[in-house]
């Protein structure tokens, strides 16, 4: 195996973890709504995911670990797809909130910051920020 092999691996693993993560938020409140499952294949399409990988996921999200990125660049990328999540819907239900802030904790911020982190993340996703004023403002 070339070392190109192993890196194109990483990197799907770390896409296939990513995407998991959002679908655990889309089905925190237990259904997945039309703008949801609208983001998510959007979201797959984006992270190179194939359509028989997005099935496995979406039946089985818990199995992929959260896997965070090194830098906090990459941590408030992901923090803001997950915040958009949140929001693909319309609606920021306590179930998804609460899980963003655990997902905050998974993706490497501290355990005290992070119900400040995911309350101005939800701040800046709902006042349309995109994604490199999103990572600025932090």
């Amino acid at each position: 195996m070339s070392i190109s092999d192993l890196f194109t691996s990483g990197f799907k693993q770390r896409n296939r973890d990513h995407f998991a993560a959002i679908v655990r938020v889309a089905l925190a409140d237990g259904i997945i709504t039309d703008e949801e499952k609208a983001f998510l294949n959007r979201t797959a399409i984006n992270l190179e995911i194939e359509d028989t990988e997005v099935e496995e996921i979406m039946a089985n999200p818990d199995n992929y670990p959260i896997n965070p990125p090194a830098n906090k660049k990459g941590r408030l990328e992901r923090l803001y797809d997950l915040t958009r999540m949140v929001y693909a819907d319309n609606i920021a239900d306590e179930g998804e909130i609460e899980l963003l802030n655990r997902l905050v904790i998974g993706l490497g911020f501290s355990t005290e910051d992070a119900p400040s982190i995911a309350k101005k993340a939800l701040a800046l996703v709902a006042d349309g920020l995109d994604d490199d004023d999103f990572i600025a403002s932090f």
